[in-house]
């Protein structure tokens, strides 16, 4: 159905940076809606992905702050949706601090503020990530309902159209890392639960492990 390789395994980097620098590029495709179940097999379907590099999963998210809206999670384990496959795009040979170093810079790109479902969402995120990488694609039908909504943004559930969370975490050191962490939302966020991708950032379990990455700090240059 679309380039690339279903693996079942987690990327052979280490973090650390102790064994070799090595690792998979892994795409993790999540299902949006069970109607998935249905569509997905004539290539439509509503879906969200995560890059999985070095162990981890990043993503990208709607807020309402000019923030990062990239985070991170356990692969495989976004809150809020359903995993239904991962795909490898590649290798590559980056260690973990360059990998972090280069997700932090694009995270000043992908702030929740400026999500969008069809021109700015999380499968442009790691369609850019996957890129900046391996010079590869993720796979087209991942996100064809952009690309149909695109040119008739009236065929899709005016639900799907906006995606927020209503509150601003406190960004906080964790690991030797700037991140932004959202597990403390799960009481307090004013969420409308009817929309699934919603609760993308604001899992209902406390103990869920999402965080945001801070990004770095730099001089944008914007071209008129």
């Amino acid at each position: 159905m679309g380039a690339g390789e279903e693996v079942s395994s987690s990327s052979s980097g280490n973090q650390n940076g102790s064994h070799s620098d090595i690792t998979n590029v892994i795409l993790n495709v999540y299902d949006l809606t069970p109607i998935n179940n249905y569509s997905y097999w004539v290539g439509f379907g509503i879906f969200h992905s995560g890059i999985e590099v070095h162990g981890k999963e990043y993503g990208f998210g709607a807020h309402d702050f000019p923030i990062s809206g990239v985070f991170e999670v356990e692969p495989k384990s976004c809150p809020g949706f359903i995993y239904r496959c991962s795909i490898l795009l590649g290798c590559i040979n980056m260690s973990f601090s360059e990998f972090r170093a280069l997700i932090e810079s694009v995270a000043s790109e992908y702030h929740g503020d400026t999500y969008h479902l069809i021109s700015k969402n999380c499968n442009h995120f790691t369609e850019d990530i996957v890129h900046r990488l391996t010079g590869k694609h993720i796979p087209g039908w991942i996100n064809r309902l952009a690309r149909i909504g695109s040119l008739c943004s009236c065929l899709l559930p005016e639900s799907l159209q906006v995606t927020t969370v209503k509150q601003l975490p406190e960004y906080h050191e964790m690991d030797g890392t700037e991140t932004l962490s959202t597990a403390s939302l799960g009481g307090s966020t004013e969420i409308d639960d009817t929309d699934p991708e919603k609760q993308l950032l604001s899992p209902k379990d406390g103990n869920s492990d999402i965080s945001f990455i801070k990004e770095a700090q730099m001089c944008e240059c914007k071209v008129p």
